[in-house]
């Protein structure tokens, strides 16, 4: 588990992270979202020791890291795919982290075959396309064989392949029980990948809930009608109290009714349908509705 109480950062006049406090449950993946600017990396450099709080404290299963011993098989993470010797090996690479916490060397090939690159351990790992670098990364994550993992990014440039591996895997960890923390700005993967989500915005807590929970709060669940007698449906079902809007393909958007309340009045009325599809409000749309004036940087709309 992870636990941040009341954490803030500041550099000079400026407060990257400000009273910040959430709590990251075992078994679940748990997604940490953000605008550009919201205070992630920096939280997440503070969870693994690298940057200090100005105030408030980060735990790990109880414990500061800068408390853990040999900490590698208490949390494992993933901050950077780029960050290795390029002139080393895959297995070099992975051999000089587990001699630095005190790991078996058979750990190294284990987590090789655990992440797809066996074949390629000798390759320097300078060479490796950024898909590789993420599974090598990722081995580097699991040495220790960490209850915690944290991964920045851990999608960012890879193919749909690649997406589907990582997020099949990171959600493999959390059924084990582990907790995973996982940072994105692709928020359609997110919404498939990510239980809970944590959401902040210059540096403070906007939202933490279920990913479900959060989108039902905040977006609006409507029905698409289309029907020749849509101006009678649409009468119809405004005098039952519902919002009618009429699109510019003559179809009707419906809120606060369901497809079955929409499809019994119609059948009430002798109204013909042609199409009644339900639309579930988006993990993006909750998410820019929530964040909007955490933004830091707006760009101009065209034709404006």
């Amino acid at each position: 588990m992870i636990e941040a109480v009341g954490l803030t950062k500041r550099y000079g006049n400026t407060v990257a992270v400000d009273n910040l406090s959430f709590t990251i449950a075992p078994g679940r993946v748990t997604g940490f979202l953000g605008p550009n600017g919201a205070g992630k990396s920096t939280t997440m450099r503070m969870i693994l020791g690298l940057d200090r709080p100005t105030s408030g404290k980060v735990l790990i299963d109880g414990t500061p890291y800068a408390k853990l011993d040999r900490p590698l098989r208490t949390v494992g993470a993933l901050l950077d795919a780029k960050w290795v010797h390029p002139n080393r090996s895959a297995r070099a690479h992975l051999q000089w982290l587990a001699k630095s916490n005190g790991l078996p060397t058979r750990r190294v090939d284990e987590v090789l075959d655990l992440v797809g690159l066996s074949k390629v351990a000798k390759r320097r790992a300078g060479g490796f396309s950024l898909g590789m670098s993420q599974r090598l990364g990722i081995a580097g994550a699991l040495l220790g064989d960490p209850k915690v993992l944290l991964f920045d990014e851990p999608v960012n440039g890879l193919d749909p392949e690649g997406i589907l591996w990582i997020r099949q895997f990171m959600q493999g960890l959390a059924a084990e029980g582990r907790t995973v923390l996982v940072s994105s700005h692709l928020l359609s993967e997110m919404a498939l990948t990510a239980t809970d989500l944590v959401v902040i915005g210059r540096g403070k807590l906007i939202s933490q809930s279920s990913t479900e929970e959060f989108v039902e709060r905040s977006t609006e669940n409507t029905v698409k009608v289309r029907s020749p007698h849509a101006d009678k449906l649409g009468a119809l079902l405004v005098d039952k109290g519902f919002t009618v809007r009429e699109d510019a393909d003559t179809s009707l958007t419906v809120s606060g009714a369901s497809s079955d309340q929409i499809g019994d009045i119609a059948a009430s009325a002798g109204v013909v349908l042609h199409e009644l599809s339900p639309h579930r409000g988006s993990l993006e749309e909750a998410f820019m509705q929530l964040t909007g004036d955490s933004v830091e940087y707006h760009a101009v709309e065209t034709g404006k």
